[in-house]
């Protein structure tokens, strides 16, 4: 039976320029793979510049755990090992076949696969990175067992992919996945879906604990979905992914090869058409901007504006974005910008015209409209998250390196984009969500 909750606190930014309901094959000539998308991933090559690869073929595994492979999406030559400071690298770049050759997976049998061998093949095949370990966001260790598995099956940030729109045609395999990752924990597997979704095909899926959530953003957190449906204590490991990455394990256990295709969104209010894109993991962005973004200065984000991560028109897609969002740079002095109102944007504050004449949309840039100042209790933060943590005092207790004090207050529980929205919200103009990650690398660092 369906679990619904209902979350009443949140806020849903409504900006200009959400992808149509469009979508558009594209591809290029280069591929890449990305290893620093992968936080806490010390990488290992297993390739060389004028090596020929697969589709599904290793490219390099890290350090700490050696069984996680992380693989090409494409067949083709390594062409570019592109490394940044102290040799970190940056990008593994493959000229991409004409015709994709895939590395060939027996996985006829895999519903009765045991734990282990699902855990092998997924490993393998470069899949195990789809999956997420909370408490602090980093790959799932494959020696442990979760108490409970959870998929997002929606997402509530601005301008985000709609996952029924996205998944429409993918139940075949979403079914084939949920037989798969069932195995991987003698808890139950949480499928997350949004109130609105009752009709489509994430919502007829068997074998998993539906849990049907009706509010704001950001009720398509999995943080936030975790703490209402079995909250994380000390000592607890659950798993995490989304279903679309669901979807990809699915496909690849009916198909025995790594297949890399996605659909994403390319969205925001410098895009000329706002739509969707069917195109394989690490896409060169270039072959896929082209002429689609409009005249002036523009920020590119991979992800959506509250969590997205700054990128170039250079760059390639990574693999764990449904997402691409242009928005104008927000680089304009406005005078007295501080005292008058100026353009409408989205805002909770009740002395802004804009929160009594809300909009149905809204075009936004980068502007902060002000710098950081002194970090005082004024309750914002809590009007946004709807979480059972005080976050103004767990951040306090970051900056204060106070172990302690973190584990009370709920550090386990929460990645910075859970806090995302408080950040927005902010009127001191806190960075909340790099104060956060400061947290989670300070409890990894102790052990």
């Amino acid at each position: 039976m369906s679990k619904v909750i209902k979350i009443k606190k949140g806020k849903d930014l409504k900006l200009a320029g959400k992808a149509s309901l469009e979508v558009q094959s594209i591809q290029s000539k280069t591929y890449a793979v990305k290893p620093q998308e992968y936080p806490f991933v010390w990488p290992k090559l297993n390739v060389k510049v004028g090596d020929e690869v697969k589709a599904g073929t290793s490219l390099f595994y890290d350090k700490a755990f050696d069984k996680v492979q992380f693989c090409a999406p494409v067949s083709g030559e390594v062409v570019e090992i592109n490394r940044g400071e102290r040799r970190v690298i940056k990008e593994i770049v493959i000229l991409a076949d004409e015709k994709i050759k895939y590395e060939k997976f027996d996985t006829k049998s895999f519903k009765t696969f045991s734990k282990e061998q699902i855990i092998e093949a997924l490993l393998a095949a470069g899949l195990w990175p789809t999956i997420t370990q909370r408490p602090f966001g980093t790959l799932a260790n494959y020696n442990e067992t979760p108490k409970a598995i959870f998929v997002a099956g929606f997402d509530s940030a601005p301008l985000a992919a709609d996952y029924a729109f996205v998944l429409h045609d993918q139940k075949e395999h979403l079914q084939a996945g949920i037989s798969a990752i069932t195995k991987l924990t003698q808890g139950k597997v949480h499928l997350n879906l949004h109130q609105s979704q009752r009709t489509d095909a994430c919502f007829d899926l068997e074998g998993i604990q539906k849990n049907i959530f009706n509010g704001n953003h950001p009720s398509g957190l999995l943080g936030v979905q975790i703490n209402h449906i079995d909250p994380i204590n000390k000592g607890d490991i659950v798993w995490t992914l989304h279903a679309t990455d669901l979807a990809k394990i699915g496909r690849f256990f009916l198909t025995g090869e790594y297949r890399a295709e996605k659909k994403f969104a390319l969205a925001g209010s410098q895009v000329n058409q706002p739509q969707y894109f069917h195109a394989i993991e690490g896409i060169a962005l270039n072959e896929l901007l082209g002429e689609r973004l409009k005249k002036g200065e523009t920020r590119l984000i991979e992800g959506n504006v509250l969590t997205g991560k700054q990128i170039k028109k250079e760059s390639y897609l990574s693999s764990s974005t449904n997402e691409i969002t242009a928005i104008p740079e927000g680089k304009e002095y406005e005078f007295l910008g501080w005292l008058f109102p100026s353009y409408a944007r989205p805002t909770l504050s009740k002395s802004m015209p804009n929160y009594w004449l809300e909009r149905k949309e809204y075009q936004v840039n980068t502007n902060t409209h002000g710098e950081e100042r002194a970090f005082v209790v004024s309750g914002e933060y809590e009007k946004v998250l709807p979480m059972d943590i005080m976050p103004v005092q767990l951040l306090k207790s970051i900056l204060a390196n106070d172990i302690e004090a973190m584990e009370n207050l709920g550090i386990l529980e929460i990645l910075p984009e859970d806090l995302a929205l408080c950040e927005f919200v902010c009127s001191s103009k806190i960075e909340v969500q790099k104060i956060v990650n400061q947290g989670i690398e300070l409890m990894l660092q102790e052990g």
